[in-house]
């Protein structure tokens, strides 16, 4: 989506994101989403499952610290304040139900709490709070945008209406998915309704709920471009469908941004 507003003439002045929202813009915002692009894209379905930090706790089944790990090898972390563009990220704090807001700092500490899936990664602890993922309470954080004067604000909801899913890459991904990682997948990200388990019944109903909130934010706030992504583009784990997923954002982008173009023009 970020490459085709650009395409477009569009500048962006200011990003706030929560949960993976988070780690593209904040990437963005340092200049280092090639770099990172460069990388996802380079991803089989192998090498997102040797990336898994399994751990044996109540808190969580992954620690969520190796991929982070390897992404500081190619892009050094970086404090927020002296990012290119002016970066917010969004964490949920659970014990105080409140959002905890990282304008300041570092980027690694700040992305690790707002995508912290609950009961999937560890949480975060911080200044006496536990932090999980910021979608909880901010699937869509347009409050903490810093737009310059006169700008517009786009929005890229994760929770569009659903759509067939993004096909497997490779045969190699196909084989592999009949190990481990695809029963590890299913179990974290199925929305099966019909097979309610711990994890489908979690999943399921973290998605309602999210779902409308960001319904409701984007009817309270009116951005004036909201690209939609259908729900059910991909799972959790999908990061090996990157190239497909990519494709899929540009061609959402560019069919949204030239209708607002047209209307903008009449």
């Amino acid at each position: 989506m970020i490459h085709e507003l650009e395409r477009h003439g569009f500048k962006i002045h200011s990003i706030a994101g929560s949960s993976i929202g988070s780690v593209i813009g904040g990437l963005y915002a340092m200049g280092k989403l090639s770099e990172y692009t460069d990388w996802v894209c380079s991803l089989t379905k192998k090498d997102v499952w040797s990336l898994m930090d399994f751990t044996i706790t109540s808190h969580g089944l992954l620690k969520g610290e190796r991929v982070f790990e390897k992404l500081k090898a190619f892009i050094p972390d970086m404090n927020i304040e002296d990012m290119k563009v002016p970066f917010t990220a969004i964490a949920t704090d659970i014990l105080n139900e409140k959002e905890v807001i990282f304008d300041r700092g570092s980027f690694y500490k700040a992305i690790r709490a707002s995508v912290s899936i609950p009961a999937v990664f560890i949480p975060v602890n911080y200044n006496g709070s536990i932090l999980v993922d910021g979608g909880l309470l901010y699937p869509v954080p347009l409050e903490f945008v810093k737009p310059a004067e006169g700008a517009i604000t786009v929005v890229v909801n994760l929770y569009g209406d659903r759509r067939e899913k993004i096909s497997e890459q490779s045969e190699t991904d196909r084989d592999y998915s009949k190990g481990l990682f695809n029963i590890f997948s299913k179990l974290i990200s199925t929305g099966d309704k019909q097979s309610i388990g711990y994890y489908t019944l979690l999943t399921t109903t973290s998605s309602a709920m999210i779902h409308k909130l960001a319904k409701v934010s984007i009817e309270k706030y009116k951005p004036e471009i909201v690209i939609n992504i259908p729900y059910d583009s991909a799972g959790t784990f999908d990061f090996y469908k990157a190239k497909e997923l990519i494709m899929l954002g540009e061609a959402e982008a560019r069919e949204t941004i030239s209708s607002y173009l047209n209307n903008y023009n009449e």
